[in-house]
Parts: structure tokens; C-alpha cells; sequence
């Protein structure tokens, strides 16, 4: 049965919502995750639809990619099929040919779980490894310790709060309110958490999102960051602790995160919080 590429509407992403949380376990590699597409959902339902693809056969979504910027795919694979030859050459097929409708031409790049046969295959197509990146694990079996500041969940209320924290740790950033709204009223936002701690003084100093895929399986931190008028006091570590809480409270087994491996402050902070470093990842990519 042949492998069919796929451009779900906006009516159609509920089913690749839901292979993501099935394929997402404990000591899977660091791969796409359903807050990845809630955290897309900030530019809207169909800006969403339009920068999904999804691979299936006979009606079973093997592979779901979500075309996260100019050139760049996050690709990840059902466990299963993470070594099928058939789908991997059909993937590498997909993503070489711009007239597919997958990536353009020229400078591109490719996220995959490491281990997958479609790493090995455009490494044969002469693909790089990009730069590296480095996931942290955080175990939920046992009580979170508190975070030792205020933090509360960023409702509609302090949606506004939530995006100008989010704007000012992140340099370039164009996230505001209405961003917010439109990522709320997104599938994977039922089962996620905005946060925001708050200093002495009540200034908001801190954001991150939480991503739950459901009971017993990994929950996704995307995005955490503090106030560049507030760095250096813990309050990145504070946030962190409480997303692993609040992942807890949904019910995940772990918390997850992934950052560049050149943003050693980062790595820092996500251990400092309780998470484990775990083996480097790298992307493939293609310069013409």
C-alpha cells in the first residue's frame, strides 16, 4: 500500500495531534511533541494546518512534520517505523523534491529523532549535521520541591503579562496578547499551562508553557524565559521548577526541554532546576 503525502485542513489536525501524544514515551529520543503545534498555534489554526505534513498509509499516520520557518522541517516518525526502508526513502524523496511541496530549494534543514533510518539516508544524500542541541530530562515520580516565588497560571487576564515577559527575554520576539489567545484556543492548549512568577515587589519576572501529551508520558517546556531586567536571581530556575509542578499535576512522567548546546547559561539553569542532560541531537542540513 502506498505512502501518501498528506497537507491536513484545519478540520484534520486533531489526527496528527493525536499521533504525536501516542508516540511520545519516556526514553524516546528528542523528537517533535504536540506543544511544539500548540506553541505554532500562535500564529493561528490555519497558518498551523498550512505548515503541517503528515505521511500515512492505508489511513495510519506514519510521519508528522511541521515546517517550523523558512527551511527548516521538524520531523518526527511512529516508534515502529523509525527503521522502515520504505518510509525513510519516501521521506528523503519528499523533503529533496521542492515541486513536493515539503521544503524549498536552496539552504534547508531537517529535525528527525536521532537513530532513525532518515538520518542515515541524507547523510548518504551528502546532508551535514547542523549545529547541536542539548535535551534535558527532569524524572515526575517524585514531590516537586517549591520554587520559592510566587507563581500563578496565566489566564486570559494575564495573557498581556505573559506576552510582554515573553517579548522582553526573547530579543526579536513579536509574541502579544492576541498570539497568546490564539495559542490558547489551540487543540493541544487543554491539556497546557502558561505560567508567571512574580518578584517581592510583584513585578512579573518570568514565563514559561507547559505541554502535557497526556498521563505517564513526557511533558514539553516551550517556551521559558525570564525578563532581561531581571536576570541573575534564580527566577529561571524558580520558573523551571514550577513547569515540572505543573506538568506533574497534568500527569506527566517527565519533563522535557531541548536547547542549543552553545547556550550553556540555559543548560545550566534546566539542571540547576532538577533535569538531566542527556546525549546531543543535530539536525541535517542542506546548503544548495
Amino acid at each position: 500500500m502506498a505512502i501518501v503525502l498528506g497537507k491536513p485542513e484545519v478540520d484534520g489536525l486533531s489526527e496528527a495531534v493525536s499521533a504525536l501524544r501516542d508516540w511520545q514515551y519516556d526514553t524516546a529520543p528528542m523528537q517533535l511533541h504536540p506543544g511544539d503545534l500548540g506553541w505554532f498555534w500562535r500564529w493561528g489554526a490555519e497558518a498551523t494546518a498550512a505548515a503541517v505534513r503528515t505521511w500515512s498509509r492505508g489511513g495510519r499516520i506514519l510521519a508528522v512534520g511541521l515546517l517550523d520557518g523558512p527551511g527548516m522541517l521538524r520531523l518526527t516518525i511512529a516508534p515502529d517505523a523509525q527503521r522502515e526502508e520504505e518510509l525513510a526513502q519516501q521521506l528523503v524523496d519528499d523533503v529533496t523534491e521542492p515541486d513536493r511541496g515539503v521544503l524549498p530549494r536552496g539552504r534547508v534543514s531537517i529535525e528527525a529523532p536521532m537513530g532513525a533510518l532518515v538520518q542515515d539516508l541524507l547523510f548518504e544524500e551528502g546532508w551535514s549535521a547542523d549545529e547541536p542541541w542539548t535535551p534535558l530530562r527532569r524524572d515526575l515520580s517524585e514531590p516537586v520541591e517549591d520554587p520559592g516565588v510566587r507563581v500563578e497560571v496565566a489566564g486570559p487576564e494575564l495573557a498581556y503579562v505573559f506576552a510582554a515577559v515573553h517579548r522582553s527575554a526573547f530579543t526579536g520576539s513579536r509574541f502579544a496578547e492576541e498570539r497568546w489567545h490564539a495559542m490558547a484556543a489551540g487543540l493541544p492548549y487543554a491539556d497546557a499551562r502558561c505560567l508567571v512568577a512574580s518578584d517581592d515587589q510583584d513585578n512579573a519576572v518570568a514565563t514559561v508553557a507547559v505541554w502535557s501529551a497526556g498521563p505517564g508520558r513526557p511533558g514539553l517546556l516551550e517556551p521559558m524565559g525570564v525578563h532581561r531586567e531581571h536576570r541573575r536571581h534564580g527566577y529561571g530556575e524558580a520558573i523551571t521548577v514550577a513547569a515540572a509542578a505543573a506538568l506533574q499535576e497534568l500527569g506527566s512522567s517527565s519533563a522535557i526541554v531541548c536547547t542549543p548546546s552553545s547556550n550553556v547559561g540555559a543548560i545550566a539553569t534546566y539542571q540547576a532546576a532538577g533535569f538531566q542532560q542527556r546525549p546531543e541531537v543535530r539536525d541535517r542540513s542542506r546548503d544548495v
